[in-house]
């Protein structure tokens, strides 16, 4: 049922934390059931048990799991979670139509651009096709402000831009507000997104705030709804 896509840059038990959290959230595994066993788990991640160890130990942090002696590791149930940190892709919205999966993302674009509606000065402009368990399912251009670090090179840029932000820019996204529509699909777009450049498709327009209460991130992103679908979850 799970499967990890290849070349990512995030570390693998990363991945794997990733993607067992939006398992988790999606009721593929509901508080209070019990994961199966770590041979077999690590088996169908293709991943050592060690490694898959690492990223229950993550999860467990989180507050996602609780590992309960003899018995075997869980599902944090209401009361038991108590979630200190939170997954990398919170705000991502998009999942496969069986719900879940693993976002990546390549680059296919990386400029420099103004964008005075939203930033002082220059902006990068980065456009990605994003997968779900290595299906694309969407196209997006984002802007984020260049005054944090001026000489960024696409090779520096993560595959996670929310990671990238905290670890090498200093700020944090902490909230959003999605803007929720149909838009025709951008002429930049790669073939294998299969929605056909003009036509029109579910369209996510987002403006993103940091930790300091301050605009980062401007996005747009054209989702294939054969494939994926928009979730927001109000717990």
């Amino acid at each position: 049922m799970l499967t990890l896509p290849t070349s990512i840059s995030l570390p693998l038990y990363i991945q794997i934390c990733e993607l067992l959290e939006r398992e988790i959230a999606a009721g593929h595994f509901r508080a209070g059931d019990r994961l199966p066993p770590e041979s077999q788990l690590a088996k169908n991640l293709g991943v050592a048990v060690g490694t898959l160890r690492k990223s229950l130990a993550e999860l467990e942090t989180r507050g996602r799991l609780v590992r309960r002696q003899g018995s075997g590791t869980y599902v944090a149930s209401n009361n038991e979670a108590q979630l200190s940190a939170k997954s990398i892709y919170e705000f991502f919205r998009l999942e496969l139509m069986r719900g879940g999966g693993l976002p990546t993302a390549v680059i296919t674009d990386f400029q420099k651009v103004s964008m005075p509606q939203y930033f002082e000065g220059v902006s990068y402009r980065v456009r990605r096709l994003r997968s779900l368990n290595s299906i694309p399912i969407a196209v997006e251009e984002i802007y984020f402000n260049a005054n944090h670090q001026s000489n960024l090179k696409v090779e520096d840029i993560g595959e996670a831009l929310y990671w990238f932000y905290k670890e090498n820019l200093g700020f944090w996204i902490t909230s959003v507000e999605d803007r929720i529509g149909i838009a025709p699909v951008p002429s930049w777009s790669p073939s294998v997104f299969t929605p056909a450049i003009g036509s029109l498709c579910p369209y996510i327009e987002r403006v993103s705030k940091s930790n300091k209460n301050i605009i980062e991130e401007y996005s747009m992103t054209w989702f294939d709804a054969k494939h994926a679908r928009y979730i927001n979850r109000i717990k």
